[in-house]
């Protein structure tokens, strides 16, 4: 290469790259009149209700990146989607996920404006009330559900999250965490192609702006798609180049961005996306082209149109002053917004007067609303025309006659499953040799194999180091191609990836037929997929709201957990993992495995499943060791693990004491060495194990206090090889407190080492937990 040029050479791409204005006439849609009028009158009002919401929230949403977005939406839903606006939860429709999640406010706006049209032109195609989203609703913008203004009650409004989630119809995500939503975005393309089939497959639109795609874990959520080949995925960049804090996001020609160094267009193309450049993003003929352009032209690869507009365009107020502001509540400025609306189409909006409080500021939002809907009323031409580009989808979505190919996975066999009936693969006897780890990884083969495949796993470049290449050990060998290796169940997610790899399986398990499980260190993943976990979680709750409450989990292993990692040092060997997890979400959302044993692998993880949580979070250990002989030890049988909380052993008298521990390091060094020490001194305890904080919770108040009475947490000690906080459900005296042993009792991280010795150095191990024990009970 010669270093004093500034042109580097491009390796060959599967993609292609097409600027939208120079392809021939003939390779090139020409929307009719009609349609272009149409679109241009929907667009005047778009904006001017994205002005109204600003105004009358009051101050509040992002007017800039909804309504320069606005056109690339419009564009959509009126003409290029195959979709059915009368079942918004047809399953083989096409998906517009709002990635860019702070676009709420132009989601809302669409979405009532085409509710409307459809009410004025086409009543019958309507769906139920509970499945539109009324312009009455709007007064529900960023409203709380217990919200009680006049109208907002009178109206039924649905109260409309700050950034979308599943309780809106049509949508399907939850999003705005910045990146989340391309990740999840992309696992709804994986989920339906494996659903449906490449050729057969709806089509995921993505919209996005160049803000959000400086994530790095965009960029890796665009290296997934590419790597699989998921030409059923359209990305829709608003490349308006501003955001909150600059209006010079990217490298655009020569001049250097003020964050990164790409242009849209080239960060798509170098991940091998197909990109088609729309210079004008406000032109409807261009974009219209565009769009078009994509749907007929499909390679083997996924699609980015890159539009260039301009972050609050006509507002009065553009660039990153737009993001998250507007123009003061019913000043000059919003009413000069709105101009161009009320003279094209002769109406008034209402000029709020009198006292500033609730109840008159909503009754003047919702007399503009109300004439926007007479504007849409007197225009029935309009109406008509965009109306029937709904009719037209619905016909197109028809016409192809998309169904789940004949060998579609089969999700429901693993939720119907039975914790007390063992498969033999999921056995282990007494003296066999077995990580945690391999034990999830057999358990999870069964399942993938009984279910069909229901199961695509994906991990941080650890398939076989953290054991969850077993899942596909039925199943083609390889890495998941939509296009050359469809039957794969282990899909790459950009490579040592975990937050992105979370977010791809979120969106896999939202499409409903499928359960991503992806694996990483515990101190890693379970940091890093907090965010796509809790949107995950978010997002379920709300469609529980609206559809069907139960949730569809995926599965984030965190795998070489707690100090029996301790070769790898305290960057890897981590005792806070669980701590992000266990107990903060809630109830019902996310459900923490802890097993001790291998052979509690399976009636946890089907327990689990069978909860549907939105979230499981196993947390398995690597190295290999001999499976206990229960009975000969006296202690309870492993199907105990699936009430949470178990007795591994209950005092026959009144009992010397209570300890409860928590970690497959901890629990094995106290049954193999310090429970014969125990015994041989008659000290006669309860001894119980933390398998899932979650499980215990899901019980009744009454079975958890049985299984685990208050008294015993009063006086008992703990010992684990999580944090401390970890044990303070079970530990509830100061003294016992005091007294719970756990890797930061001497207050430092723990070095390097045999697993061993750094349960030694912990204070940890069987010598340390036994005389702790002696000298609290004995």
């Amino acid at each position: 290469m010669n270093m004093n040029t500034n042109e580097m050479p491009w390796n060959p791409r599967r993609a292609r790259y097409t600027d939208i204005t120079k392809l021939p006439a003939k390779e090139t849609f020409t929307p009719d009149a009609k349609l272009l009028e149409a679109l241009e009158k929907s667009d005047l009002i778009y904006r001017a209700l994205c002005a109204i919401l600003f105004n009358f929230v009051p101050n509040s949403g992002h007017p800039g990146g909804s309504i320069s977005s606005g056109r690339i939406v419009q564009s959509l839903l009126f003409h290029t989607m195959d979709y059915d606006i009368a079942s918004p939860n047809r399953a083989d429709m096409d998906l517009l996920c709002y990635a860019a999640g702070h676009k709420a406010m132009g989601l809302y706006a669409a979405w009532a404006l085409r509710n409307e049209l459809v009410r004025v032109s086409r009543p019958t195609m309507l769906p139920a009330e509970k499945l539109q989203l009324r312009l009455e609703d709007l007064l529900g913008f960023r409203r709380n559900p217990t919200a009680t203004t006049k109208l907002f009650v009178e109206h039924r409004a649905k109260a409309l999250d700050g950034h979308p989630t599943p309780a809106t119809p049509f949508v399907r995500l939850a999003t705005g965490a910045s990146g989340v939503g391309m990740g999840a975005s992309v696992g709804l393309a994986l989920a339906a192609a494996d659903t449906y089939g490449l050729a057969s497959s709806p089509i995921i639109q993505v919209l996005e702006g160049e803000g959000g795609m400086t994530p790095g874990r965009v960029s890796e959520a665009l290296a997934t798609a590419a790597s699989a080949q998921l030409n059923n995925l359209v990305l829709h960049v608003d490349w308006n180049q501003s955001s909150i804090d600059s209006n010079q996001v990217c490298r655009e020609g020569a001049k250097p961005g003020d964050y990164v160094q790409w242009s849209p267009a080239e960060l798509c193309f170098v991940n091998d996306w197909n990109v088609v450049a729309v210079p004008n993003g406000h032109d409807f003929t261009q974009v219209l082209a565009a769009q078009t352009f994509a749907a007929h032209s499909r390679n083997s690869q996924p699609t980015a149109i890159v539009y260039r507009t301009v972050k609050g365009w006509k507002y009065g107020i553009e660039g990153r002053s737009a993001h998250g502001a507007g123009h003061a509540f019913c000043s000059e400025g919003f009413y000069t917004a709105c101009a161009d609306f009320e003279k094209t189409f002769g109406t008034k909006l209402q000029r709020f007067a009198g006292e500033k409080n609730e109840n008159a500021i909503e009754r003047c939002f919702f007399d503009c609303l109300l004439a926007v809907r007479s504007t849409i009323e007197k225009n029935r031409a309009m109406a008509d025309t965009l109306a029937d580009g709904l009719a037209n989808a619905r016909e197109r979505l028809d016409g192809k006659r998309r169904s789940p190919r004949k060998d579609v996975p089969r999700v429901g066999e693993i939720y119907s499953s039975k914790t007390n009936e063992a498969p033999q693969e999921t056995m282990f006897k007494p003296g066999q040799a077995i990580a945690l780890r391999g034990a999830l990884g057999e358990v999870l083969s069964v399942l993938n194999k009984k279910s069909g495949g229901a199961i695509i796993g994906s991990s941080a470049d650890l398939f076989d180091s953290t054991s969850l290449s077993a899942l596909a050990k039925s199943f083609p060998a390889g890495l998941y191609n939509a296009a050359t290796n469809a039957g794969s169940r282990l899909v790459a997610t950009g490579g040592i990836c975990e937050d992105t790899m979370g977010a791809v399986l979120s969106g896999l398990a939202t499409f409903g037929n499928h359960i991503g499980v992806g694996s990483s260190y515990g101190a890693f993943i379970a940091a890093l997929q907090h965010v796509p976990a809790r949107l995950h979680a978010i997002g379920q709750q709300a469609k529980g709201a609206v559809t069907d409450p139960a949730k569809n989990p995926f599965l984030i292993v965190c795998a070489h957990a707690g100090p029996k990692t301790g070769e790898d040092g305290p960057t890897h060997a981590d005792p806070q993992a669980l701590q992000l997890l266990q107990e903060n979400f809630p109830r019902g959302s996310m459900i923490t495995l802890t097993p001790w044993d291998a052979n509690e692998l399976w009636p946890l993880v089907v327990a689990a499943l069978k909860h549907r949580p939105a979230v499981i979070a196993p947390f398995v250990t690597r190295p290999a060791e001999p499976v206990v002989d229960r009975s000969k030890f006296n202690i309870a049988p492993a199907h105990d693990a699936i009430t949470g909380v178990y007795a591994l052993r209950r005092a026959t008298g009144t009992g010397a004491g209570t300890v409860v521990l928590q970690g497959n390091g901890v629990a094995s060094a106290f049954i193999t060495e310090v429970l014969p020490e125990l015994d041989r001194r008659k000290l006669d305890m309860n001894v119980y194990y933390v398998a899932s904080a979650e499980l215990f919770d899901l019980l009744s108040e009454s079975e958890r206090q049985r299984i685990f009475p208050e008294a015993h947490a009063r006086e008992a000690i703990g010992i684990t090889e999580f944090t401390i906080p970890t044990m303070y459900r079970w530990i509830t005296s100061e003294e016992g407190r005091r007294r719970t042993l756990h890797p930061f009792s001497h207050g430092h991280y723990l070095g390097s080492g045999a697993g061993l010795k750094v349960l030694e150095e912990a204070g940890i191990d069987g010598k340390s937990q036994l005389k702790a024990i002696l000298e609290c009970f004995s």
